[in-house]
């Protein structure tokens, strides 16, 4: 277990709420509750244009109704008569499927019953033979759609949505997208980009869940284990395709909400919140450096202590350092290079002496030239082939061809646990970045397992060790949601577009249930050319208002990885870089405090404008602020201009540059952004407004 003294964890504090009765009134005198009136039931009406099911509004549900058109099933979900959600129709068809390598669809509706709240549709298709069965199932909030073909053998089942019909889409997590996502692209909302995202499972490396929600406070849940296919605007079609890998049932939730914060808190009720958060304070107040973007795999003993020195005397202060990939002999080895890292143990203990803990890159993929990987593959600690599952799994990586353990074997699991053990004891290491998954489509899972449990247990792995500031990319699992690792994005580029989605990503994977986020390494990476100065600057500038700070390229000097060349820059960039810093650390604070609230709540800290004021219509499509808890807003400057536009929603904003108060909502245009500007603002009305204003102006 982690050294407690050191690595201490935001636990979940439970509260109890005592009612107290009016003095000389004691329990048994009390008058009679009055009955709370019978909530109404939902019911099923027909007519010529198909069927209608009403759900009265309850409690805090605003109720809804579903129209199903029977001439071609189709499903039209509406709140307060205004709709909310409506499935594509024509050609498309609402309810999909694939057999024959042909598209299919489900048509006219032949039958149906409604029974103990069940309403039950049967529809022919177009394929010859095969129908439709699908049952709906309505709770006050949201209704549960199961269906599936009979008389047929497809291998795909899918849902299409007329994207329109619900207003903007978010949610999904990193998304694959024609114009380069996620790497440099990750259109916020969805709808404003082309989404193509086959291979969208539970084994994918990317941060991902199949939840999406929109504007209209509609959501729909994908209950799968399966790979999923998933296009949203594909060529600008205007639809929504969410489609499964598998002939099993379909099942689905769509919720129906007030307001797109109450639609996620429907999501992270279903696969849990945070139980404690991973990170310690002081990861939270101060940078992680790791060495990935400063030297790729171009690092060894000499460089990696010169970084440490440079950083130390450049004030540029970070709780831990850590050395990512390319130290391993060979991948899986576990063991040094001798050559390019002579004496390990003296390496860690100079960056101990400069003030940082000391951290290594691990993976569970055992390369074929590694020593271990033959011992590992004749005791069966390695994944097996999915075709021939006498033989171990191979896999090509970035890095060449490996196996992969097998951690639901008890045995391979405790291998890799002790060699982990025992190489952070004898090199001084404190803590470790997982990389690389858990596991992979391309094998078999071990006997009585499935591919998603192996989520819950690389996050049980990994739970065992101080993951540093950085977590895991653990997704889709419950037991994901719940751990409270911190979420680090898939790698970036270096120019301003990577930046930019760096930023709406983090909302994206805040608002599908990871709360405790943080962008890719400042400055980004990719194998792309080394950040110019604005990009660095903005970088970190950005990241000072987000929970927490992931660093790597040096602002003192850096290697070029396209030209080998040292990238030297200038005095004012260290300056501004430390300014970041340390306005994060001020803001440290404040920080716990909403890290303690999203415990209790499931929140996301770093959330969307919309998230607070729903009901302003122009924070739906602003790409380039955020909320930090309730009472910062962030607007950085993520372009090369020298001025920006930025939006206020209602409430009494202090401007923190220029110590002026306005009331929103307002756009302010021409905001200008000299590199020493960091434009942010706190809601006064807010809880945490006076915290949040004496850290951001610096105040003693």
């Amino acid at each position: 277990m982690r050294r407690r003294s050191r690595r201490l964890r935001v636990l979940f504090a439970a509260f109890s709420l005592t009612l107290a009765l009016p003095v000389g009134l004691t329990a048994q005198a009390q008058a009679p509750a009055q009955a709370a009136p019978a909530a109404r039931a939902p019911e099923v009406t027909s007519s010529a244009d198909g069927l209608t099911l009403t759900v009265p509004p309850s409690g805090n549900a605003p109720g809804y109704t579903l129209q199903v058109t029977t001439t071609q099933l189709a499903f039209t979900t509406r709140r307060l008569g205004t709709t909310v959600l409506a499935t594509a129709g024509g050609d498309t068809g609402a309810l999909r499927f694939r057999t024959g390598g042909g598209p299919q669809h489900a048509t006219k509706v032949t039958a149906w019953s409604w029974k103990d709240g069940v309403l039950t549709l049967t529809a022919d298709t177009t394929a010859a033979g095969a129908t439709v069965e699908a049952r709906i199932t309505p709770s006050a909030d949201r209704y549960h759609l199961d269906w599936q073909v009979k008389g047929a053998h497809p291998d795909r089942l899918g849902l299409a949505y007329d994207l329109k019909s619900a207003g903007h889409w978010y949610g999904h997590g990193e998304a694959v997208t024609s114009r380069g996502g996620p790497g440099t692209d990750q259109p916020w909302p969805l709808d404003s980009g082309e989404v193509v995202h086959p291979s969208f499972g539970p084994a994918s490396y990317y941060m991902i869940d199949p939840f999406w929600y929109t504007s209209s406070a509609a959501g729909l849940h994908v209950d799968t284990g399966h790979v999923m296919d998933v296009a949203i605007n594909e060529g600008k079609d205007g639809l929504g395709r969410f489609d499964i890998e598998s002939a099993d049932p379909y099942r689905a939730t769509v919720f129906v909400e007030s307001t797109p914060l109450e639609v996620y808190r429907d999501y992270v009720g279903i696969v849990g919140k945070p139980a404690q958060s991973d990170a310690t304070y002081e990861q939270y107040a101060k940078p992680v450096w790791n060495s990935w973007a400063q030297f790729y795999t171009h690092v060894d003993q000499a460089k990696l202590l010169d970084y440490a020195q440079d950083l130390h005397a450049a004030g540029l202060t970070g709780h831990t350092l850590q050395l990512d990939d390319k130290w391993e002999s060979h991948y899986g080895n576990m063991t040094f290079d001798a050559k390019a890292y002579p004496d390990p143990r003296a390496m860690a203990q100079k960056i101990h002496d400069l003030g940082f803990d000391f951290g290594l890159w691990v993976t569970l993929w055992i390369n074929l030239d590694s020593d271990q990987y033959q011992y590992a593959a004749d005791h069966g600690y390695l994944l097996r082939d999915k075709a021939d599952t006498a033989q171990p799994c191979r896999v090509t990586w970035w890095n060449g061809t490996a196996g992969i353990v097998d951690l639901a074997n008890p045995d391979a699991r405790a291998w890799y646990v002790g060699r982990l053990r025992t190489l952070m004891s004898d090199y001084g290491v404190d803590g470790l970045k997982f990389d690389t998954r858990f596991f992979d489509d391309r094998c078999a899972p071990h006997e009585g397992y499935q591919p998603t449990d192996y989520q819950r247990l690389g996050a049980e792995l990994a739970d065992e060790f101080d993951l540093q500031g950085v977590g895991i990319r653990v997704h889709w699992d419950a037991t994901a949601h719940r751990a409270g690792f911190v979420t680090r994005q898939v790698d970036k580029g270096t120019g301003w577009d990577s930046l930019r989605a760096s930023v709406t990503q983090n909302l994206a994977i805040s608002t599908i249930g990871y709360p405790f986020v943080t962008t890719d390494m400042i400055g980004g990476s990719s194998a792309q050319p080394a950040p110019g100065k604005q990009v660095l600057v903005r970088w970190a500038q950005s990241a000072s208002l987000m929970p927490l700070m992931y660093s790597s390229t040096s602002p003192v000097d850096t290697i070029d990885v396209t030209t080998g060349r040292k990238v030297t820059y200038d005095q004012e960039t260290i300056d501004l870089y430390r300014k970041a810093i340390a306005q994060h650390e001020r803001l440290a604070p404040y920080i716990r405090d909403q890290v303690q609230q999203t415990l209790k709540t499931g929140d996301p800290i770093m959330r969307p404008l919309f998230f607070d004021f729903p009901q302003d219509k122009a924070a739906y499509t602003v790409t380039d602020e955020w909320l930090l808890g309730p009472a910062v807003l962030a607007a950085p400057q993520l372009t090369d201009g020298a001025s920006r536009t930025v939006h206020l929603p209602p409430g009494v904003w202090y401007d923190v540059q220029h110590g002026t108060v306005s009331h929103g909502p307002k756009t302010v245009t021409g905001y200008d952004t000299p590199l020493g500007v960091t434009p942010a603002f706190v809601n006064l009305r807010a809880k945490g407004a006076a915290k949040a204003l004496r850290a951001l102006r610096g105040d003693d």
